[in-house]
Order: structure tokens, then C-alpha cells, then sequence
């Protein structure tokens, strides 16, 4: 009997654990769909907050598209009113020449005026290239003779230095002449000088100044007394 209860007790512990579970599972599985549902919600509405706007951006865009291409269509629509206004103007002025035979003289004499026109046109064109290669040929030669001045200047300017190095160097030459031959005239002087000078310190060194010059053939004088050697005047050398 003991044992009976023992197990009646677990079994009814089991089943309130067991019912426990259950309802807190339930719970937490019920708390995770609200929180589905509602991250669900959320989502449905910011899709549809975004639908709403590319729709309503789509909107404007397709009026924009419709509206140009409605605006498209009446200058389409204008323009062909135009060229079948102009068409039938055409076609009449045809009409009319065929029914007039001077405005088909006329509009041929102008038909030959244009062809006139452009030949000479042409013509015009030409000379204006023509013109623009003379001018600049001029240009060329003004660069040209432009520069034959500046050259010729130059020459000139060269020249006249030239002129006065001549000149300065005929200049240096006469006076190089001049002071050559003055300087011959002192190496003469200065010479003569030198030449006396020597012969004054030879008739010194042999005391020939009061006796005639002897000749190494001449007959030997005696010597003077030392009382008429003082009659004989001293040398004067006169200065260079």
C-alpha cells in the first residue's frame, strides 16, 4: 500500500510538472506569434507605405510622359497642317505657271540668276583666299624687310665701331712711331754719353788729361813734378 501511494504521488507530481511545462510552452509559443504577427504588421505597413509611394511617383510620372507626349503630338499634328498647307500652296503655284507663261519666264530668268549668283559667289570665295595669301605674304615680307633694317642698322652700327678702332689704331701707331724714333734719338744720345764717358775714365785711369793724346808709337814724356801736376785742371764730366 505504501508503495501504491509512493507511485500515486509521483504520477500526480508528473503530471502536474508535465501540465506546468505545457502551459508555460503555450505561453511563450502564444508571446512569440503576438511578436510575429505584430513584426508582420509592421513590415505589411512599411510595404505598403513604400507601395504607395512608388505608386503615387509612377502616377506623376506617367501624367509627365502623357502630357509630352500629348504636347508632342499637337506640334506633330501643327506641323502636318503646316506642310499640307504649304503642299497645297505649292500645288497651286504650279497651277498658276502652267497657266502663266511669263511667271514661268520669270521664275527661269531667276533660276539663272541664282545659278549666276553662286558662280560668282564661288568666284568671290576664291579671290578672298587668294586676298588672304597676299596678306599674308605681305605680313612676311614686312616680317622680312623688318628684319633687312635691323640687319643693315646692325651693319652699320658694326661698321662705325669698326671705323673707330681704325682710327684709334692709326692713332696708337703714329704715336708708337713717335715715341720709336724717340726713343732711337736717346739710345743715340745715351750712347754718345756712354762712349765720352768711357774715354773720360780712361784718360782718368792712365792721367792723360793735361797731356796730348799718345799713341802707343809715340816717344815716352817724363813725368811732371808734383808742383806743375797742380796746374793741371781737374775733369769735368757734364751730366747725361
Amino acid at each position: 500500500m505504501q508503495l501504491q501511494e509512493q507511485f500515486d504521488n509521483l504520477n500526480a507530481a508528473h503530471e502536474t510538472s508535465k501540465l506546468e511545462i505545457e502551459a508555460s510552452h503555450s505561453e511563450k509559443v502564444e508571446l512569440l506569434k503576438k511578436a510575429y504577427e505584430a513584426s508582420l504588421s509592421e513590415i505589411k505597413k512599411g510595404h505598403e507605405i513604400e507601395k504607395k509611394s512608388l505608386e503615387d511617383l509612377l502616377s506623376e510620372k506617367q501624367e509627365s510622359l502623357e502630357k509630352q507626349i500629348n504636347d508632342l503630338k499637337s506640334e506633330n499634328d501643327a506641323l502636318n497642317e503646316k506642310l499640307k498647307s504649304e503642299e497645297q500652296k505649292r500645288r497651286a503655284r504650279e497651277k498658276a505657271n502652267l497657266k502663266n507663261p511669263q511667271i514661268m519666264y520669270l521664275e527661269q530668268g531667276l533660276e539663272s540668276l541664282k545659278a549666276v549668283l553662286e558662280i560668282k559667289n564661288e568666284k568671290l570665295h576664291q579671290q578672298d583666299i587668294k586676298l588672304m595669301k597676299m596678306e599674308k605674304l605681305v605680313d612676311n615680307n614686312t616680317a622680312l624687310v623688318d628684319k633687312l633694317k635691323r640687319f643693315q642698322q646692325e651693319n652699320e652700327e658694326l661698321k662705325a665701331r669698326m671705323d673707330k678702332h681704325m682710327a684709334i689704331s692709326r692713332q696708337l701707331s703714329t704715336e708708337q712711331a713717335v715715341l720709336q724714333e724717340s726713343l732711337e734719338k736717346e739710345s743715340k744720345v745715351n750712347k754718345r754719353l756712354s762712349m765720352e764717358n768711357e774715354e773720360l775714365l780712361w784718360k782718368l785711369h792712365n792721367g792723360d788729361l793735361c797731356s796730348p793724346k799718345r799713341s802707343p808709337t809715340s816717344s815716352a814724356i817724363p813725368l811732371q813734378s808734383p808742383r806743375n801736376s797742380g796746374s793741371c785742371p781737374s775733369p769735368s764730366i757734364s751730366p747725361r
